[in-house]
């Protein structure tokens, strides 16, 4: 297996319901020191978090439609264009899970459109948040598709907060996307052997709380860092 510096595939995350600026702080301060990719926050703290990053190297990243997908679209559009206006990088968005149950693929596709175009629109990085663990293969199949005609910039496996990501499921959203997509593996990785196991499966990205430990554990690999 290659020496992939996981540091710089790391999207290090706080997404708690009761995180604090004291919390964000701190986060942004690990993702400082050990040259993360991005930190991924509330919507409500992205102003404060894109000032205390400037200059960095280390995007600003927040969610849309966070965590249940099913809100309209026209509020996951303001969302995002709330959040790119406030100094966001890139936006994680829910897929619509209920529409996606019911069937109603004009009803995704249309949402889904309209959030990566008003991602696209102002540069700005989009992931398609899928919910894996909710779907079956072949609700799965279909949203691949979907999201490889819409261009999406990444494919993400979940929220974390129903259920996480498996090297199965990165390995079936790897062979099921163009290789234009890149995929986030998200939930449960909590330490290095983790990360290098979704990294070999095809994630090019890893959503986690846990990117100090990673790191550190990267470190007592003796892996490039």
């Amino acid at each position: 297996m290659k020496n992939t510096n996981l540091s710089a595939c790391i999207d290090h995350t706080n997404l708690r319901t009761d995180c604090t600026r004291a919390d964000l702080e701190k986060l942004c301060a690990e993702a400082i020191e050990h040259q993360f990719a991005a930190v991924c926050i509330p919507p409500y703290f992205v102003e404060e978090v894109a000032r205390i990053l400037q200059d960095k190297n280390v995007k600003v990243a927040t969610v849309a439609g966070f965590p249940l997908g099913f809100q309209g679209t026209f509020a996951k559009v303001e969302e995002i264009k709330r959040a790119v206006a406030f100094g966001a990088d890139e936006v994680d968005v829910v897929v619509n899970i209920a529409a996606v149950k019911d069937n109603n693929r004009n009803h995704v596709k249309s949402d889904l459109d309209s959030c990566v175009s008003a991602a696209h629109i102002r540069g700005k990085t989009v992931k398609i948040i899928l919910e894996t663990a909710l779907l079956t293969e072949a609700e799965i199949l279909w949203l691949c598709e979907m999201c490889a005609e819409l261009n999406v910039d990444f494919v993400k496996t979940s929220t974390g907060k129903e259920g996480g990501a498996t090297v199965e499921i990165v390995k079936f959203l790897r062979k099921n996307l163009p290789e234009n997509i890149k995929i986030k593996a998200s939930g449960g990785i909590r330490d290095a052997a983790t990360a290098r196991a979704m990294i070999a499966a095809g994630a090019d990205r890893l959503g986690t709380s846990s990117g100090v430990k990673i790191a550190e554990g990267a470190k007592d690999e003796n892996a490039v860092y």
